[in-house]
């Protein structure tokens, strides 16, 4: 798809060029007295927060920002394989697949040694991401993500809409009131921004707050969560511009370093014709923040230029522009107790994406590490609230999230040291000069990071079963379940099962069966099966609540070596009555596709088989043996409430 041709018009990419919109401003209503959930921020955390909420009717949620309406400019841009499986978990990945521009190749450019004064490219490489996900590292307007996202969430149950034109101005939470869990303890209260309400204020009671509202949030610093580390003295810029150029890698992610006036990284846009320039500015004062740089898109583009010679850039139109400061901090905790809690305190607020860590964005890392921060925590309030899960699962939040934003402030901190040179013109010292190849074995390294896939979350009660981790070696524990195709038994239709584990709050079991037929009787597979559905110890049995579907809360899935299978001579349990008609569904029993065979994909024990527990948010949470019934009921009873 090709947009912007006769310059950058915001809005739904779907729309011709010529007559694409912005988004509109919503009208202003009145904001609830009482809410289950109070988000306070429609970046990607919050979005992503509000779309696995705006499923369930029984949660009242509501999203509040200070902002007019919804994102027109980009700040992020890129969409990591991982952002892309999340994407998917909502039923919208394919239109980001459609229209972001797809990262395959970087270059990278040095000086001329024959001429230092220009530059020249010293290789081209493959992207280093390739492979690791079905999907693959794009480039998109960070406003049409949060489109998707607020179009999901308003066609959703609950037709949820957010809140703009509401800004913070104070939050308590009520300590004696935070250990029963059906109480109101939050109390926040917000000032009208438009100019209809302007001076109006309101107040909020809720049950727990989510603060996604940035770097300087006003939850987090309601709540007395300082952030740890320290804002570098270096500035950036970023631009998203509209040019014309002889640089015969303008379609191409670069990393350039020049000789004496620093260095640029470029990122192709989405549509064809924009791209985005990081430019390296001089060193900040001390005590000086980013916004006290004087300086203008003009002077990035006259830098950009310098540093492009002999190559020249012709900017057309600047569509979003910035100055930005290097520097990595996290948060001290990521809610509301105090540091060593218990895991039985349960905690009221929360905090997520860059409300508890900031960092530079040339990584991308920022939305793809924001917007999994809530993906972690929806499920786990979505399952407390509706009393499926013990509150002490709040708890894990923090320490799953904290591991990874630390690793993220880690890799950034190296990569801001690898792109970035002393400003001092003319110094010919080692310290001056940015080593591409040291950048390439960087993205190399912390390839499966950068895409997401290879986040892993500690052992804990829902990430357990290392001992079994022989079973399935391309299943990692603690890792997101790693999407494979098999084939439907019903109707021969090759699917992802990674794509079956949707954003809805459930669990899945994926059983994948040994050498023997599972229509024996005498196979673990059909004992397996049995158990499932008629032992009184099953987690099926237990947590599905009276006269709900059978896959309402523990949705199981199969996965056979047996190519003949038929769906009427296997268990019932496996093609169960559902809905108000008891209709069948045919959509459960998988075998593996011949020449593209899942049990070799993953590493799976083809003669013993294994079962892979996945959770809501798609990590796989432990591998136990097709025979281990009891320690399959222990997983779930650690955490779980029997259901009525």
């Amino acid at each position: 798809m090709q947009y912007h041709l006769n310059g950058f018009k915001p809005g739904n990419y779907e729309v011709p060029d010529e007559v694409r919109e912005p988004y509109p401003n919503p009208p202003i209503e009145d904001l609830p007295d009482e809410v289950d959930v109070l988000i306070v921020g429609t970046g990607p955390a919050g979005l992503t927060m509000a779309r696995q909420l705006s499923e369930f009717p029984d949660i009242k949620t509501c999203i509040v920002d200070m902002a007019a309406g919804p994102l027109l400019f980009g700040r992020a841009d890129g969409i990591s394989c991982r952002t892309m499986e999340i994407m998917e978990a909502f039923n919208s990945s394919e239109m980001v697949v459609k229209e972001t521009y797809q990262l395959k190749q970087n270059t990278f450019w040095e000086p001329d040694e024959a001429n230092p004064e220009n530059i020249k490219r010293t290789h081209k490489v493959a992207d280093a991401r390739a492979g690791l996900s079905e999907f693959t590292h794009g480039i998109v307007n960070q406003a049409r993500l949060h489109e998707l996202l607020l179009d999901g969430m308003e066609r959703s149950v609950t037709h949820l809409r957010p809140h703009y034109s509401r800004e913070l101005v104070e939050m308590t939470i009520d300590d004696s009131l935070t250990q029963d869990l059906e109480a109101y303890p939050i109390t926040a209260t917000f000032k009208c921004c438009d100019d209809e309400g302007a001076g109006k204020t309101e107040t909020v009671k809720a049950r727990f707050v989510v603060g996604t509202d940035g770097a300087r949030s006003k939850v987090r610093k309601s709540m007395e969560i300082p952030l740890l580390g320290d804002s570098a003295n270096k500035a950036w810029g970023v631009m998203d511009i509209l040019l014309n150029t002889d640089f015969p890698d303008i379609r191409i992610k670069s990393f350039i370093q020049s000789k004496n006036h620093g260095a640029v990284m470029t990122i192709p846009r989405e549509g064809g014709y924009l791209c985005r320039f990081y430019v390296e500015l001089d060193l900040l004062g001390k005590d000086k923040r980013a916004s006290d740089v004087k300086l203008t898109e003009q002077d990035l583009i006259a830098k950009a230029q310098k540093i492009f010679h002999p190559y020249t850039l012709d900017v057309k139109e600047v569509a979003w522009w910035s100055i930005y400061e290097v520097g990595q901090r996290i948060a001290e905790r990521f809610d509301n107790r105090p540091v060593d809690s218990p895991e039985e305190v349960i905690p009221r607020g929360f905090v997520a994406g860059d409300a508890c860590h900031t960092h530079s964005p040339k990584g991308g890392w920022g939305l793809n590490t924001s917007l999994p921060d809530t993906f972690n925590l929806g499920w786990k309030l979505a399952s407390v609230l509706q009393g499926k899960c013990h509150p002490k699962l709040l708890s894990t939040y923090g320490p799953e999230r904290r591991k990874v934003a630390q690793q993220l402030i880690d890799a950034d901190r190296e990569l801001s040291r690898l792109v970035a040179t002393r400003p001092t013109a003319g110094d010919d010292s080692d310290q001056a000069k940015v080593d591409t190849a040291k950048i390439e074995a960087f993205m190399k390294r912390q390839s499966g990071f950068v895409a997401g896939t290879s986040i892993e979350y500690f052992p804990s009660y829902i990430c357990t079963g290392q001992e079994n981790q022989h079973l399935a070696t391309g299943y990692h524990i603690g890792q997101r379940f790693h999407s494979a195709e098999a084939t439907r038994v019903a109707d021969g239709r090759v699917q992802h099962l990674g794509h079956l584990v949707k954003a809805d709050g459930r669990w899945r079991i994926f059983l994948f069966g040994d050498k023997q037929t599972p229509t024996d009787t005498s196979s673990e597979a059909y004992k397996f099966i049995d158990f499932l559905a008629s032992d009184a110890s099953s987690p099926v049995l237990k947590y599905t609540p009276k006269g709900a579907d059978i896959d309402s809360v523990i949705d199981t899935y199969a996965v056979f070596q047996q190519q003949d299978l038929s769906m009427q001579d296997l268990p019932d349990y496996l093609w169960p009555a559902k809905g108000k008609y008891g209709l069948r569904d045919y959509e459960k029993v998988f075998h593996a596709e011949e020449g593209n065979d899942i049990y070799d994909l993953r590493g799976i024990d083809r003669s013993q088989g294994c079962v892979v527990i996945v959770r809501p948010d798609q990590h796989i949470a432990a591998i136990l043996p097709v025979s281990a019934h009891e320690e399959l009921a222990k997983f779930f009873d650690v955490f779980m409430i029997e259901q009525e």
